[in-house]
């Protein structure tokens, strides 16, 4: 398999993304309308560039796929939040370095415009998000985005599947705002996605809405799919922030404890114990 190099480049041929999908298709993982709704625009490329790791180099015999996608809009900034969702993707990324199952976690972080600080990889090896690579000043492409991210997800967990290894995926989300630059998907496709994800029971898709004083984050994410177990809305304040990061790091541990713990976390949300 092919997969990304040490500098998180994609190695000349990448992975076949149509036959990952087609298979996923094949296997009644996912429903003609969630085909549909990633024939829209050729995404392989963009999916591509988030697949990193190959299969023969994660020596372990099942995987849990943590994937990230922190909103890089300008409000970020405005609202003073730039520093809270940077600690709080670091905090994540240490408590999952910490547990004992990080040999068997890859991660992954593309920003809510498209930028992919990190493909998939060992955990050990995430970058940390800081000042240098962190810098929100764009919009808010959430629909075109979340599907871009959520079929990145399929196509990954579809690759260890076609190699015999069994993954699980755990995925966040995080917006200060509704979708504002989207151009060629809607909610409802980001819905058809989140359903056949949820239905095959090896996925947890996960929201987090930062307060900007007038968006109504469960209606937002109610309407692309997104169990309201599943959703969090901090409040403004860092520490709130910190809070919904830490919840969120703590969901990802327990389900990369394996089978049942993963069923029982899933169905619990972030209230789970």
């Amino acid at each position: 398999m092919n997969g990304n190099d040490d500098n998180g480049k994609v190695r000349p041929g990448g992975v076949n993304i149509k036959k990952l999908l087609q298979d996923a298709e094949d296997e009644g993982k996912l429903s003609p309308a969630a085909v549909q709704a990633l024939n829209v625009i050729d995404l392989g490329a963009q999916i591509q560039a988030g697949l990193g790791a190959s299969v023969d180099d994660v020596q372990s015999s099942e995987v849990v796929l943590v994937t990230i996608m922190p909103d890089d809009s300008g409000s970020i900034q405005h609202g003073n939040n730039a520093e809270a969702v940077r600690s709080g993707h670091n905090l994540v990324l240490g408590a999952l370095v910490d547990s004992r199952q990080r040999d068997s976690i890859l991660a992954h972080n593309r920003y809510l415009n498209g930028h992919v600080l990190y493909p998939y990889c060992p955990i050990a090896k995430a970058i940390k998000m800081d000042r240098s690579n962190y810098d929100p000043r764009l919009g808010t492409p959430l629909y075109d985005q979340t599907v871009v991210l959520l079929a990145t997800v399929i196509a990954k967990a579809q690759e260890f599947a076609n190699n015999g290894v069994p993954a699980r995926t755990v995925t966040l989300i995080i917006t200060d705002g509704g979708d504002a630059g989207s151009t060629w998907a809607r909610a409802r496709d980001v819905k058809v996605l989140v359903r056949d994800m949820m239905q095959s029971e090896s996925h947890i898709v996960a929201a987090m809405g930062i307060d900007d004083g007038s968006t109504n984050f469960r209606d937002v994410f109610r309407s692309m799919g997104i169990d309201d177990r599943w959703i969090l809305t901090p409040g403004k304040d860092a520490a709130e922030i910190r809070k919904a990061f830490l919840m969120f790091s703590q969901s990802a541990v327990r389900a990369s404890q394996g089978g049942a713990t993963f069923s029982r976390a899933a169905a619990g949300g972030f209230g789970s114990p």
